[in-house]
Protein backbone atom coordinates (compact mmCIF):
# COMPACT_ATOMS: atom_id res chain seq x y z
CA UNK A 1 0.00 0.00 0.00
CA UNK A 2 1.28 3.23 -0.94
CA UNK A 3 1.67 6.77 0.98
CA UNK A 4 -1.20 7.89 -0.26
CA UNK A 5 -3.20 5.15 -0.10
CA UNK A 6 -1.83 4.86 4.06
CA UNK A 7 -3.19 8.46 4.36
CA UNK A 8 -6.75 7.82 2.71
CA UNK A 9 -7.21 4.74 4.52
CA UNK A 10 -6.54 6.02 7.53
CA UNK A 11 -8.49 9.62 7.18
CA UNK A 12 -11.19 7.64 6.76
CA UNK A 13 -10.88 5.76 9.27
CA UNK A 14 -10.61 8.56 12.05
CA UNK A 15 -13.99 9.41 10.30
CA UNK A 16 -15.61 6.62 11.32
CA UNK A 17 -13.73 7.39 14.99
CA UNK A 18 -15.54 10.79 14.89
CA UNK A 19 -19.01 9.52 13.77
CA UNK A 20 -18.96 6.55 16.17
CA UNK A 21 -18.18 9.95 19.18
CA UNK A 22 -20.41 12.50 17.69
CA UNK A 23 -23.35 9.64 17.69
CA UNK A 24 -22.20 9.01 21.62
CA UNK A 25 -22.41 12.53 22.11
CA UNK A 26 -25.65 12.97 20.54
CA UNK A 27 -27.35 10.09 22.39
CA UNK A 28 -26.25 11.09 25.32
CA UNK A 29 -26.90 14.90 24.63
CA UNK A 30 -23.10 16.19 25.13
CA UNK A 31 -23.86 19.24 23.14
CA UNK A 32 -20.29 20.35 21.89
CA UNK A 33 -18.64 22.31 18.65
CA UNK A 34 -17.75 19.49 16.46
CA UNK A 35 -19.89 16.80 18.04
CA UNK A 36 -22.97 19.23 17.64
CA UNK A 37 -23.41 21.40 14.40
CA UNK A 38 -25.86 22.96 15.72
CA UNK A 39 -25.01 22.91 19.50
CA UNK A 40 -26.74 25.52 20.60
CA UNK A 41 -29.94 24.64 18.98
CA UNK A 42 -32.55 23.65 21.43
CA UNK A 43 -33.70 19.89 20.45
CA UNK A 44 -35.45 16.89 21.75
CA UNK A 45 -33.66 13.83 23.10
CA UNK A 46 -35.76 11.53 20.36
CA UNK A 47 -34.13 13.64 17.38
CA UNK A 48 -31.02 13.44 19.05
CA UNK A 49 -31.23 9.74 19.09
CA UNK A 50 -32.07 9.84 16.04
CA UNK A 51 -28.93 11.63 14.65
CA UNK A 52 -27.07 9.15 16.90
CA UNK A 53 -28.47 6.55 14.73
CA UNK A 54 -27.56 8.25 11.34
CA UNK A 55 -23.91 8.88 13.05
CA UNK A 56 -23.20 4.95 13.31
CA UNK A 57 -24.49 4.31 10.02
CA UNK A 58 -21.63 7.19 8.66
CA UNK A 59 -19.41 4.95 10.78
CA UNK A 60 -20.27 1.79 8.61
CA UNK A 61 -19.99 3.65 5.69
CA UNK A 62 -16.89 5.32 6.74
CA UNK A 63 -15.57 2.13 7.30
CA UNK A 64 -16.37 -0.22 4.41
CA UNK A 65 -15.07 2.86 2.28
CA UNK A 66 -11.75 2.05 4.35
CA UNK A 67 -11.89 -1.19 3.45
CA UNK A 68 -13.18 -1.58 0.39
CA UNK A 69 -12.57 1.21 -2.09
CA UNK A 70 -15.45 0.29 -4.25
CA UNK A 71 -17.72 2.11 -1.72
CA UNK A 72 -15.70 5.13 -1.39
CA UNK A 73 -17.37 6.96 -4.12
CA UNK A 74 -21.06 6.35 -3.04
CA UNK A 75 -19.68 7.71 0.65
CA UNK A 76 -18.25 11.02 -1.27
CA UNK A 77 -21.27 11.93 -2.84
CA UNK A 78 -23.47 11.27 0.01
CA UNK A 79 -21.11 13.66 2.31
CA UNK A 80 -20.94 16.21 -0.23
CA UNK A 81 -25.31 15.61 0.19
CA UNK A 82 -24.04 16.27 4.11
CA UNK A 83 -22.33 19.21 3.75
CA UNK A 84 -24.94 21.28 0.82
CA UNK A 85 -27.86 20.24 3.58
CA UNK A 86 -26.16 21.71 6.26
CA UNK A 87 -25.17 24.93 4.17
CA UNK A 88 -28.97 24.86 3.17
CA UNK A 89 -29.98 24.63 6.85
CA UNK A 90 -27.28 27.58 7.43
CA UNK A 91 -28.63 30.07 4.82
CA UNK A 92 -32.64 29.53 5.22
CA UNK A 93 -33.62 28.63 9.22
CA UNK A 94 -33.63 32.00 11.37
CA UNK A 95 -32.55 30.43 14.25
CA UNK A 96 -33.67 33.87 16.33
CA UNK A 97 -36.91 32.35 16.22
CA UNK A 98 -35.75 29.13 18.04
CA UNK A 99 -33.30 30.68 20.55
CA UNK A 100 -32.92 34.61 20.82
CA UNK A 101 -29.10 35.73 20.26
CA UNK A 102 -28.16 32.68 17.62
CA UNK A 103 -25.22 33.31 15.30
CA UNK A 104 -24.47 31.02 12.26
CA UNK A 105 -21.15 31.72 12.46
CA UNK A 106 -19.98 28.63 14.28
CA UNK A 107 -22.25 27.02 12.20
CA UNK A 108 -20.93 27.66 8.79
CA UNK A 109 -17.23 26.92 10.43
CA UNK A 110 -17.93 23.44 11.18
CA UNK A 111 -19.85 23.21 7.61
CA UNK A 112 -16.44 24.73 6.33
CA UNK A 113 -14.34 21.87 8.61
CA UNK A 114 -17.03 19.25 6.83
CA UNK A 115 -16.43 20.50 3.63
CA UNK A 116 -12.99 20.81 3.90
CA UNK A 117 -12.57 16.97 5.18
CA UNK A 118 -14.78 16.44 2.17
CA UNK A 119 -11.98 18.05 -0.26
CA UNK A 120 -9.27 16.06 1.62
CA UNK A 121 -10.84 12.91 1.11
CA UNK A 122 -11.85 13.35 -2.66
CA UNK A 123 -8.50 14.80 -3.50
CA UNK A 124 -6.85 11.06 -1.90
CA UNK A 125 -9.37 9.33 -3.89
CA UNK A 126 -8.04 10.70 -7.01
CA UNK A 127 -4.46 10.59 -5.79
CA UNK A 128 -4.85 6.99 -5.61
CA UNK A 129 -6.07 6.34 -8.44
CA UNK A 130 -9.61 4.88 -7.53
CA UNK A 131 -11.49 7.31 -9.76
CA UNK A 132 -10.21 5.48 -12.36
CA UNK A 133 -10.87 1.75 -10.98
CA UNK A 134 -13.68 -0.23 -13.36
CA UNK A 135 -16.43 -1.62 -11.28
CA UNK A 136 -16.26 -6.09 -11.53
CA UNK A 137 -18.07 -7.38 -14.59
CA UNK A 138 -20.21 -9.89 -13.06
CA UNK A 139 -20.44 -13.14 -15.91
CA UNK A 140 -23.32 -15.33 -17.14
CA UNK A 141 -21.32 -18.13 -14.90
CA UNK A 142 -21.72 -15.82 -11.74
CA UNK A 143 -25.45 -15.32 -11.99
Amino acid sequence: MNKNDLILRYSLLACTAYFLVMAAAHVTGFKVPVLFVYFDVPSHQYQDTIISFCCVGWAGFSYAAANNRGTLAPFLLAFSGVVIGLSYINLTTDFQTLKSGLTTTPYWIQTGILSGLVVWLFAFYRLTGNDKQQPPVITEEQI
